[in-house]
């Protein structure tokens, strides 16, 4: 892993969101294409297709939500909260296994085939009391072609989860000048 994210500069791969609230017994999903370039700060744009059109830009310590519903962007200074932030988005993309070990217990589940790709599954567990307040554990399911993650899966002390599945995984190719930017013209940017 530590060798696969000292390489990773792009990627970008088709998405697809699973979020199940507990309390209903209900799962709705979201699928569009996420990118990312690796840099300091990273930057991060997921752009959602279906079923409702929505795209998220995280960049220089901001998230950018817009919503072409109401030509709506949306905006949220990271703060203090910027690392945590990147760190869920991108667990496992060019993640330091030192570092990851650091922030959670790491279990090695086994291995299993996911979308004819040979995976690796590990079982990460927050050992700061702050996240695990939100985040019981994550479920991280790495390729081991590539040691990057196929799929991940968050958990909640809610008995609510989602899980990002990642399919057409692309990795250091040039991404387009304007790929970390929202273009919106005429819309309206509302302070969150």
């Amino acid at each position: 892993m530590d060798n696969a994210g000292s390489h990773l500069n792009t990627l970008s791969a088709d998405l697809e969101y699973t979020d199940f609230t507990a309390v209903v017994n209900d799962k709705s999903t979201d699928r569009g294409q996420f990118f990312f370039h690796k840099g300091k700060p990273p930057e991060v744009k997921i752009e959602f297709k279906s079923p409702d059109a929505r795209t998220i830009l995280v960049k220089k310590n901001e998230v950018q939500m817009y919503l072409p519903k109401t030509n709506q962007i949306q905006t949220h200074e990271l703060g203090q909260s910027g690392e945590l932030l990147e760190q869920f988005l991108l667990l496992g993309f060019g993640s330091e296994v030192a570092k990851l070990k650091q922030q959670y217990g790491i279990k090695l589940i086994g291995e299993e085939d996911l979308g004819g790709d040979t995976t690796a599954v590990l079982e990460l567990t927050p050992r700061q009391e702050s996240v695990a307040r939100n985040l019981t554990k994550v479920q991280l399911w790495i390729s081991e072609e590539s040691w990057l993650p196929v799929q991940q899966k968050f958990f909640q002390p809610s008995g609510d989860y989602r899980i990002a599945l990642y399919s057409s995984v692309r990795v250091n190719r040039r991404l387009d000048s304007g790929t970390f930017e929202i273009h919106a013209p005429g819309a309206k940017k509302v302070k969150v």
